[in-house]
């Protein structure tokens, strides 16, 4: 199961983290990945520069927001899914 976690603190909140969130789950739920994806939400992840704070499997990924969210899936979320 691929973990990737979104920070909810503060500042990515201001950012957009919540439609992350929202976007990663309409994804997740779309293409069945229910089993696959352990989506979890964590407050300050020490990043805030960088845009939103996620991980995918503790990898930090950078320059993430609610405009490129479904980009950042694919290009690091699903790869990781198709490795399992």
């Amino acid at each position: 199961m691929v973990e990737v976690t979104v920070c909810v603190g503060s500042s990515c909140h201001m950012k957009g983290s919540y439609q992350v969130i929202q976007t990663f789950q309409q994804i997740i739920k779309e293409r069945g990945l229910e089993n696959k994806v352990a989506l979890k939400a964590s407050f300050c992840m020490g990043r805030c520069l960088t845009g939103i704070s996620m991980a995918v499997d503790g990898e930090p990924i950078e320059h993430v927001g609610f405009a490129n969210a479904a980009d950042v899936f694919y290009e690091h979320v699903l790869p990781k899914i198709e490795e399992d």
